[in-house]
């Protein structure tokens, strides 16, 4: 029963690729408006209705989750004038660009008895599951270095907002939230971070290479992402006292809902198995190791039992608020080349 009536903020990549097609698939969601000036788009889809801002979006009694996926600089407005709305809010990653404005969102959803999550989908793709399990596994021992990688390669500048100058654009707000959230759902926050992030195209204003370095002690997480990278390499590499494990090719849910296929299509979520990943044993046993299945689709049937029942959010706002934390002492590496210490998570 389709008993939570849904408002989503934005349709450009965000809304209309990832947040519409995955709110529709949820048995207890209706997507009931979209606040875009794509009102031809929205009344495509059927039994959408379109608003022209996002304020009337807000006063609608209908709605009660809002999800808001516009430019990433307007999420932590439009996030206070839902809660203060008395909406239920998802927020895109990032959820905010400062750790205060994070620690707001959340003081604000707690006194408002408002459920607050953040999109970060990359907990659901199925080599990032793959690479949780064998870790919990112990099949590759104690961990010593951790990398993962998102690499594209676009030489061309593009006139988005993404690729301009100003607050929040650039890969390092885009694709870092990803790769910082696993890495601190798999190992904690670490203790110091040292980052190199800068615009490496000619011409670009925004950052488009970022590697960072976090400090775990005796182990040592690397993050990295390019735009000019026409060769990818693995998308994870994992080593550890009792083996290795690669991981190349990227979860294959995005592409399929660029392709207009939905989750609960024939082969939804299923990676190519010539891209399984390969699990070399301390001893030099190699074996390939099939790739979890993927399930983007979990995160709002998570967040429709999290506001219908209390079950657990799908994602834990303070976790994201945690990512942000890390980008920012990773601009401060950057900017000052130097190893920036971390405080510790925010508190639960």
């Amino acid at each position: 029963m389709r008993d939570i009536p849904v408002g989503l903020i934005g349709y450009g990549i965000a809304g209309a690729v990832f947040h519409a097609p995955l709110i529709r698939a949820c048995p207890q969601l209706r997507l009931a408006a979209i606040a875009t000036s794509r009102k031809e788009q929205v009344e495509a889809l059927g039994g959408v209705r379109a608003v022209p801002t996002a304020a009337e979006l807000l006063s609608d009694p209908e709605i009660r989750l809002v999800v808001v996926a516009s430019p990433s600089d307007t999420h932590f407005e439009l996030a206070c004038a839902a809660l203060a709305a008395g909406k239920h809010v998802v927020v895109d990653k990032p959820f905010t660009l400062a750790a205060a404005e994070a620690d707001e969102l959340i003081g604000r959803a707690a006194r408002s008895g408002c459920a607050l999550s953040v999109f970060q989908s990359r907990r659901w793709d199925g080599d990032y599951l793959t690479v949780k399990r064998l870790i919990a596994e112990g099949a590759l021992g104690t961990v010593y270095y951790y990398e993962a990688r998102y690499d594209r390669f676009r030489p061309q500048i593009r006139a988005r907002w993404r690729e301009l100058p100003g607050p929040g654009s650039g890969i390092l707000y885009d694709l870092g939230p990803h790769l910082i959230d696993q890495a601190l759902q798999l190992f904690g926050m670490p203790r110091a971070i040292s980052a190199d992030a800068f615009a490496q195209r000619p011409g670009g204003q925004s950052i488009d290479y970022f590697h960072l370095a976090l400090d775990y002690g005796p182990m040592r997480a690397i993050l990295h992402g390019s735009v000019l990278v026409a060769g990818a390499g693995p998308h994870f590499s994992i080593h550890g006292d009792g083996g290795s494990f690669l991981k190349y090719g990227m979860d294959p849910q995005e592409e399929a809902l660029k392709a207009g296929k939905r989750p609960g299509d024939a082969q939804w979520g299923v990676d190519d198995p010539s891209l399984h990943g390969e699990l070399t044993s301390a001893g030099g046993a190699r074996r390939r190791v099939e790739t979890e299945l993927g399930r983007l689709e979990s995160f709002y049937r998570e967040m429709a039992d999290h506001i219908a029942r209390g079950a657990p959010a799908p994602v834990d706002p303070r976790d994201a608020r945690d990512n942000i934390a890390v980008i920012e002492a990773a601009m401060r590496s950057a900017e000052e080349g130097r190893v920036v210490r971390l405080a510790g998570p925010a508190s639960r």
